[in-house]
Order: structure tokens, then sequence, then C-alpha cells
């Protein structure tokens, strides 16, 4: 039966993958415009192409070298775990490639299709978000569900087996996925945010000139910026986070002796590929009207998966689920892992909700900051980092009744089953945020092609929606990699045979304070890499401005070229640091202060990097929407000195929002799963 499930979840990876290929073809048969269109479009996708190539040549070598390290330093049982995470890091680094390559063919003809009308450009923005979100969900199951049967196939499926060979194995995937999620994350980060502020501080402010102008030096580099770090690395973000989740609970379900079966074990296989097939069906509902708001036909696709999934859930936990189990001497029952998919899925749903009341354009806290504008940059920024911070107590207290709810129906089994539950329709949430920047291009490529105003006008209807999903999808980001690193964490325990974590001792507090310290240190790292970075573009910019002065009178062509390479190396040198120091911080506190210390740790970096992930995600979701509240006519509009304020408080706001905030959720899962990996040799 167990084995039957498994198959089940290669099914539904080999079913997100062909539906991936059938949107991506779609794609490609559509009209890509004109020789304009097509010149500017090709120049992204060939700076985007460019840099993941360069990226992976140096993850290349770091993934073979730390798979070499994983098979030394592992006893002989325990070794394959170099493979897994071999096979982890190069299925994350596929669907980055898949979703980035389709992104830059959809780009061109979202912006040509809006020619015709917001419904055919909306089609076309969502199918490539689709490509990304299902390449995402396929690999990871796919990849672990194959990985999982060729290890009981060596092995043997008995409980002992299982738990003690095949899944401490197993993580090793998720560690291979997590380590190409940071760099992934960090690197594009930096890339866009650098292009981002050069050409909007130079361009906007400086030259006056609008958004996304070919007179603009740094321009095409902005591009290809929203390609690098929000279709990529988000992309490998949430699938770190998928996998994670995964694993996570079969740890979990493996730890559970009274089952004698492997149910527990392979019940959050086919609830992801329940979550697949949901999600697929979940993108047939994205349809709007001529006139009509494209958000709501985009929450009609992740709310109408989420109901999906609702029903779907409850007969295959009834039918796959133990009756009855016991946890620490505390029954529980199949309907209370029901309970606990519920409060996931309900949580994840609240706290975009939530996200969504803090960032969006025409909220009472976006007007606020807005109209701060009025009276300077300065308190543009007080506004937003007032509301940063408290856009941090509805997600939180969300996630605080997610996790009491779901440990009262299924026990530390329910919390990650929770954090699946959440995860599961991820193929539908990704290609909702992933539709995000291929909107954003489209309205740039259409500017830069010099299409007609209406083209850019229902581009621009399709970006400011995709500025709230993209806020709504690093708040659901931030919220699953919340409950994904309790249940490592709770994975982590298990491994290391903890079973309380005293505060009260020095070594576990030094580990808390530590731990707790890691994403200031973290965002700091980031934030003065896209600063640095920043600085080299604004000079280039104003040194093409002036030494060739026919630029701004559109008499010469700007050298596109030098702003895309001062951002690729920029990126490929600047996420090297806090790379190595995420992977390297639980090694070295789990050698020289051993396991409580460790569990400190985890706990610091946990409970800090959640509220720091929320607080600078959503203050610079805020700035970003402010700024195009403004642009829309309010307070003066474009060129006026609100404008202005506006622009350099979105500025702040884009490290926080694109680089640094959506890393931190990466790096306290891979401090988590590194930590699983080590456990066994700590003890």
């Amino acid at each position: 039966m167990e084995q039957s499930l498994v198959y089940g979840g290669i099914g539904a990876g080999i079913l997100a993958l062909l539906f991936a290929l059938y949107r991506s073809v779609w794609i490609h048969r559509q009209d890509p415009g004109n020789e304009a269109l097509r010149e500017i479009g090709a120049a992204v996708r060939e700076g985007a192409m460019a840099f993941l190539a360069r990226e992976y040549k140096i993850l290349a070598v770091f993934i073979v070298i730390a798979a070499g390290i994983l098979v030394a330093i592992n006893a002989p049982e325990l070794r394959f775990v170099g493979v897994s995470f071999l096979v982890g890091a190069i299925c994350s680094s596929l669907s980055g490639y898949f979703g980035m390559r389709v992104a830059t063919q959809a780009n061109t003809r979202t912006a040509n299709s809006a020619r015709k009308g917001l419904q055919s450009a909306l089609h076309v923005a969502f199918s490539g978000g689709a490509v990304m979100g299902l390449s995402v969900v396929g690999l990871g199951l796919l990849g672990l569900s194959s990985l999982y049967l060729v290890y009981i196939q060596m092995w043997g499926d008995d409980l002992s087996t299982v738990a003690n060979r095949v899944l401490p194995v197993l993580a090793g995937f998720s560690l291979g996925a997590s380590s190409i999620a940071l760099f992934a994350r960090v690197g594009g980060g930096i890339y866009t945010k650098a292009a981002d502020v050069g050409a909007d501080l130079v361009g906007k402010v400086e030259a006056g000139i609008p958004e996304d102008d070919p007179r603009n030096p740094a321009t095409v580099a902005d591009n290809v910026g929203d390609n690098v770090g929000d279709v990529a690395g988000m992309g490998a973000d949430l699938f770190e986070s998928y996998v994670g989740a995964i694993v996570g609970t079969m740890v979990l379900g493996a730890a559970i002796d009274n089952v004698c079966s492997l149910s527990l074990v392979t019940l959050p296989l086919i609830i992801a590929a329940a979550g697949i097939v949901v999600s697929v069906l979940g993108t047939f509902f994205v349809r709007t009207r001529e006139g009509g708001n494209p958000q709501v036909a985009l929450n009609m696709g992740t709310i109408g998966s989420a109901i999906l999934l609702m029903v779907v859930a409850y007969p295959i936990i009834q039918k796959f689920a133990p009756a009855t189990f016991a946890i620490s001497g505390q029954e529980y029952t199949s309907m209370g892992i029901y309970w606990a998919v519920l409060a996931g899925l309900i949580s994840g749903t609240l706290i975009g909700i939530f996200t969504e009341f803090h960032t969006a354009e025409g909220r009472k806290p976006v007007a606020a900051i807005a109209e701060a504008s009025t009276t300077g940059a300065a308190t543009n920024i007080i506004a937003g980092i007032g509301v940063g911070m408290i856009s941090t107590v509805l997600p939180v207290l969300c996630l605080a009744s997610a996790i009491l709810a779901s440990h009262h129906f299924a026990g530390i089994y329910g919390v990650a089953i929770a954090a699946l539950g959440m995860l599961a329709t991820t193929g539908i949430q990704l290609a909702v945020d992933a539709y995000g920047p291929i909107a954003d291009n489209a309205g740039g490529l259409a500017q830069m092609a010099k299409l007609e105003p209406e083209v850019r006008e229902r581009t621009d209807k399709l970006d400011a929606v995709g500025n709230t999903t993209a806020a709504i999808g690093k708040g659901f980001a931030i919220g699953s990699a919340a409950l994904t690193a309790l249940a490592l964490f709770a994975a982590f325990e298990h491994s290391a045979g903890i079973r309380v974590i005293d505060v009260a001792q020095p070594k576990v507090m030094t580990g808390v304070l530590i731990g707790a310290m890691m994403p200031f240190f973290f965002s700091a790292l980031a934030i003065g890499a896209v600063g640095r970075a920043a600085h080299t573009m604004i000079d280039e910019v104003r040194r093409q401005f002036r030494e060739m002065p026919g630029i701004l009178e559109g008499t010469v062509r700007p050298d596109y070229a030098r702003c895309v390479d001062i951002s690729t190396k920029a990126a490929i040198r600047e996420m090297v640091l806090p790379g190595i120091i995420a992977i390297a911080t639980p090694i070295l506190v789990g050698y020289f202060g051993r396991l409580e210390m460790l569990g400190g740790l985890l706990c610091g970096v946990v409970v800090s990097g959640v509220l720091v992930a929320l607080f600078m995600a959503n203050a610079g979701g805020a700035w970003d929407n402010a700024k195009k509240h403004i642009e829309g006519g309010a307070f003066g509009g474009k060129g006026s000195d609100a404008h202005k304020a506006a622009v350099i408080g979105d500025t702040v706001g884009d490290p926080f929002k694109d680089t640094a905030g959506p890393s931190i959720n990466i790096l306290i899962k891979l401090m988590c799963i590194v930590s699983l990996i080590i456990a066994p040799l700590l003890i």
C-alpha cells in the first residue's frame, strides 16, 4: 500500500511537468510583437540567462565539493546523503532555469497581447507564472518520491530501516535545495536591486525621465533583475520550503513508534500529489473579462485551489492515515490530521489577506505613507518603518494560532502536516507570484518599444496587481518558512535525541542569542551588498549621461550591456559570503557547543528571522505601492516633491523586500536542515 502512494507522488510530479511543458509550448506560439519589442526582449532574455549561467557555474563547484564532504563525513550507511544533496540541488536549479526561460519569453508576448486587451495579456502573463509554479512542485515531488522509492528498494521498507537510514539520507535532498535557494535568492536580489536603485535615483529623481524610459542605461538591467530575483529567486525559495515541509513531516511520521506501518511517512507525499492536481485545476479558474479586475481572477485561482484541497484531503487522510496513533502518551485520530491540514491552509490564506491589507495600493497603511511623502523623504521613511513593524502583529498571531491548533489536533506531527497543508498548493501560489515580474517586464518593454499608450495602461493595471501578489507571495513564503522550520526543528530534536531545551542553561541561552543575531547580521551583509553594487551602478548611469549627452535627447543609444555586467559581477561576488555564513554557523555551533547550544541557536534564528522577514518584506512592499499611488495622480502625481520623496522611500525599501527580507526565509530553513543533517554526527 505505502509503495503505491509513492508512485502516486511520482505520477503527480510528472503531471505537473507535462502541464508546464504544455503551457510553455502555448506561450512560445504567441506573437512576440514587432521588431523593436523582440529586440529589447532578446536583450533582457540574454542578460537573464547569462547571469543564470554564470551563477550556476559557481554553484556547480560548491555543489560537487559539498556533496563530496557529505559523503566523506558520514558513516558508510549514510553516505548516500551526498547523492540526495546532489539531486536536490539539480532539481532546484532546473526549476529556476525552466521558469526563467519561459518568463523571458512571456514578457514580450504579454506586452504584445496587451495591444489586443487586458484579458489576453493576463492569460499570457499568468501562463508564464504557471510554468514556474508547476516546474517547482513537479521537480520537487518527483525528485523526492523517486529517491525515496530507490532507497527503500535498496535497503528495505520496514519502519526501523526507513527511520534510521532512508530518511536521514533523504534529508540531503532538502539540504541541496536549501543551498541553491539561498545563493539564488541573495544573488538575484542583489542583482535586481542594484539595477533598480541606479535606474530610479538617477533616471527618475535626477534626470526626471519616466520609469523604463529607453534613455535610461540601467533599464535593461532592471528588467533582467525582475527575472533573476523575483522568478528564479522566489522559485528556489518556495522549492526549498516545499520539499523541506515534506521531508520534515516524513521524519516525524517515522518517529511515531506505535504505528507499525509507514502510513504517516508516505501520507505527506500523497497530500502533496493532491495539491499538484488541484493547482493544475486552479489555473483554469484564472479568467477575467475586459475591464475586469485581474486581482479577482488571480484570487479565484488560489482560493479555488485551496477549497478543492480542503475537499479532497478529507477522503485521502481517512483512507491512508491510521485511525488512531499516540505521541508521548497522547492519542490522536486521522480526523485530527485533517484539522491540522486545514489549520495550515487557513493560516496561509489569512497571512495573504493581512499582507494585502498592509501593502496594497488603496489601503489605509499605504495611503498614509503616500500622504507622509508630502512633507519629505524622512517622514515617508518613518511612516514606512511603522507600517512594516505593525504588519508583523496579525501574521504572527495567525501563525501562533495555527501552531496551537495543529498541535492540539495531531501533536507535533500535526504542526508539520499544517506546514504541508499551507504549501500543498504552492504550484498555483507561485504561479500567481511569478505572474508579477512578467507583467512588470511587459510594461517596461512596452515603454522601451514605444508601443501605444493604452498598452502601457493595461500592463500598468497588471503590474499594480503584481505588486500586491508579490507582497502576498512573500508573506506566504515567510509564514510557510516558519511552520516548515518548526517541523524541521522537531525532526532535529528527534534525530538528536533531545527532549527538553532548557533556556536557563548558559550554553542554550548563548545559542539563542547568536541565533537571534543571525538575521540582522545576514541582512546587513545583503543590504550592504546592494548599497555597494548600486553605488557603482549610479556612477555608471551618471557617467553615460555626462559623457554622452545625446542619450537624453534620444539620438544616442545607451550602453545597456555595461549596466547588465555591473549587476552580474556584483551579484556573483557578493552572494558568496552570506551563503557560507548561513551554512557554517550551525556546524561551528554544533561542533563547539554541542547539541543543546545548537538547539538554542535554532530557536533564536526562527523567532527573530520570522519577525525581521515580515517587517522588511511588508515595509518594502508598502513603500513601493505608496510610490505607485502618487504616480497614479495622488498628492501632485509624477514629478512632484511628494513623488520624489516616495521614490527615495521605495529605494530604501527595495533591498528590504527583494534582497534581505525574502532571503531570511531561506536562512532559517537552511540552518534547520543543516542541523538535522549533522545531528547524528554530534551525538
